[in-house]
């Protein structure tokens, strides 16, 4: 089985590692004319339009970003969401949530969820059951004309049951949510490295999304493990321009489906094509090929390999986070549609307060499929502390046993910080930088190469979760990239063997002016 071979995992992540000596030797140019429209866009299906008002979901931003604890099927409560239910949830999750237009006239959509490069390569797919105002079928979401496009009618989520090695999150699920990434229309600018960019981007959706879910108590898993062939059949994808991310059973649907699942038959749909020829980048083929599930066997032994956290190691002096008794009541929905993402940071200083909230809301907890339970991580999460008042400047990390900070070394190290992010001020002038370290030997021994999605995927989700929170406290955020194995020595000797997957900067924002 090629998921066992994890030289595959080991040789993707070397080549596309970050240093100084390769920028300096990289002779890459973007060439705008030939950027790929951020949108998947169906030439021959007519769109249905999703309505546009909904209740009201009350629950505070920071409540629905640590989520809720009961997980599809579990409990067997009927949860079947209604179509503006469903329109609110893609909205949050994938849609354009505003536009901005400039002195020159140039016209910016933002999305819910941040994206590398605003290039917004992952689009969200709905199969489901019949739904208070939908048809039971599969759907595309197209955020453009906030829409969706049947490609199949019919319930197809025995398709997806049976894909899955018999998920019970899927199995019960009223719908459930297909991330899919249309792989050049990142690695336009970034090359092989978008393979990592499929996982942090979707990543930073699924946060949104899992958000935007338990603030109506609508019970939802994410599920990593399945046949990649036949849910990229069900979609009508060929597996190399298009890539299967990720499945996200939503609600608990107890009524009857069909007993067997049908074989779809091929539909070759038209979507638009690209603006010019699009470059394939082998070494993201071998690794998405290398991380495949071949049969419903596989999937149930690889989910049986699921990890619990690291053991925690003894270390030293550990300073007990301290959230906010009160906290802000604003709605995530109110979050998301404000978030943005910082192009500037003041240098001022946070509250430790401030950070105990974004630490705890965002290390809650993922009901996944790659993780035993609720309480268990792929990833540990290492600070650099610049400006936190009532915390000393210097490096530290997070226990999520008792939610705590261990000091590893005190000092001042913005500059080393902004080193680490390939020279980019925003992490020197931030008040904290977080950064979401896997021991990767450990989660490929027991998930093979799947594990490196697992693992990419699970950090971006956490990194996600921080940005909704520091945006929730009114603070601001942004993704950075980095120089990977410069993180690594940085942490040292703790991180030793350990490698970075994902970083946020938390700070205070400074607008600047429109161009």
């Amino acid at each position: 089985m090629r998921n066992g071979d994890v030289q595959a995992a080991w040789t993707y992540h070397d080549v596309t590692k970050h240093s100084p000596e390769r920028l300096r030797c990289d002779p890459h140019h973007l060439d705008f004319d030939t950027q790929p429209v951020p949108y998947t866009l169906y030439t021959t299906l007519a769109p249905q339009p999703l309505p546009r008002d909904w209740p009201v979901a009350t629950t505070p931003a920071l409540a629905a970003i640590a989520g809720a604890a009961r997980t599809p099927g579990e409990a067997r409560v009927p949860r079947v969401p209604t179509l503006a239910e469903l329109a609110r949830l893609l909205l949050l999750s994938a849609g354009i949530t505003r536009k901005v237009v400039y002195a020159n006239g140039h016209e910016t959509y933002f999305r819910a969820a941040p994206c590398t490069g605003a290039l917004y390569h992952v689009d969200l797919y709905v199969v489901c059951g019949a739904l208070p105002g939908l048809d039971a079928g599969v759907y595309h979401f197209g955020p453009h004309d906030f829409a969706l496009r049947l490609l199949r009618p019919g319930d197809h989520r025995p398709w997806l049951t049976e894909a899955s090695g018999e998920e019970p999150a899927i199995a019960a699920a009223a719908a459930v949510l297909v991330s899919v990434s249309t792989i050049w229309r990142n690695a336009w600018k970034y090359r092989a490295r978008a393979y990592r960019h499929c996982f942090w981007d979707n990543g930073t959706l699924l946060a949104n999304a899992l958000a935007a879910a338990a603030a109506v108590d609508m019970p939802a898993r994410l599920v990593t493990g399945f046949v990649d062939t036949p849910v990229e059949r069900l979609l009508d994808l060929d597996g190399t321009r298009q890539l299967v991310l990720s499945l996200l059973a939503i609600g608990d649907d107890p009524t009857p489906r069909p007993a067997a699942a049908v074989e779809p038959a091929a539909l070759a749909l038209a979507t638009q094509p690209a603006r010019a020829p699009v470059i394939a980048y082998p070494a993201i083929t071998t690794m998405h090929t290398a991380s495949t599930l071949e049969s419903a066997d596989e999937v149930r032994a690889w989910r049986a390999s699921a990890l619990d956290a690291p053991a925690a190691e003894r270390g030293g002096r550990r300073v007990p986070l301290r959230a906010l008794a009160v906290t802000p009541q604003e709605t995530i929905d109110a979050v998301i549609h404000r978030r943005g993402s910082s192009r500037a940071f003041t240098r001022a200083a946070i509250g430790f307060a401030e950070l105990s909230t974004i630490l705890v809301q965002a290390t809650q907890g993922l009901e996944a499929d790659f993780v035993r339970s609720r309480q268990d991580s792929l990833a540990e999460l290492y600070l650099i502390v610049h400006a936190v008042d009532g915390l000393a400047s210097g490096t530290y990390v997070h226990r999520r046993d008792d939610q705590s900070l261990e000091l590893l070394r005190a000092g001042d190290f913005r500059r080393e910080a902004g080193f680490l992010a390939l020279g980019q001020e925003l992490a020197a002038d931030a008040s904290v930088d977080c950064y979401l370290l896997v021991d990767l030997s450990r989660t490929l021994a027991a998930l093979g190469n799947r594990g490196y999605r697992a693992a990419q995927l699970e950090a971006a989700i956490t990194g996600g979760r921080i940005y909704l929170a520091a945006y929730a406290l009114r603070l601001g955020a942004t993704g950075l990239t980095f120089f990977d194995d410069a993180v690594t020595d940085f942490f040292a000797p703790h991180a030793a063997g350990k490698s970075v997957m994902f970083l946020v900067a938390v700070g205070r924002g400074r607008a600047r002016s429109r161009p």
